[in-house]
C-alpha cells in the first residue's frame, strides 16, 4: 500500500525519546512500529463493534422470541440474589 499520508502527533519528549530507542533497540523505523499500532487498533476496534452487534442481534432475536423478562421480575431476581449474598456474608463472618 503506498504511504500518501503525513500523520503528526504531539506528545511528551521523553516518551518520544523512550519510543524512538525501543524502536532502534529492534532495529525497525519508528514509522512502521506506528503503523502496525495503527493497523492493530483499528482491528481491535472492528472486532468490538462486529462483538456489539453480535450482542445486540442476540437480544433483539431473544425479544423477538419472548426471551423477555419485566423490570419487576429482574428487580426480584437481584433482591433475592443480593439477600443470599447477605445471608453467606454473614455465615462466613461467624
Amino acid at each position: 500500500m503506498p504511504k500518501e499520508a503525513v500523520f503528526t502527533m504531539k506528545l511528551e519528549s521523553e516518551l518520544r525519546d523512550a519510543f524512538m530507542a525501543a524502536a532502534k533497540a529492534e532495529d525497525r523505523p519508528a514509522s512502521q512500529i506506528v503503523r502496525e499500532f495503527m493497523r492493530d487498533f483499528v482491528q481491535q476496534n472492528r472486532d468490538y463493534v462486529a462483538f456489539l452487534q453480535r450482542k445486540v442481534d442476540a437480544a433483539r432475536a431473544d425479544i423477538a422470541a419472548g426471551r423477555v423478562f419485566s423490570n419487576e421480575e429482574v428487580e426480584a431476581e437481584m433482591d433475592l440474589l443480593l439477600t443470599k449474598l447477605e445471608n453467606k456474608g454473614r455465615e462466613a463472618a461467624e
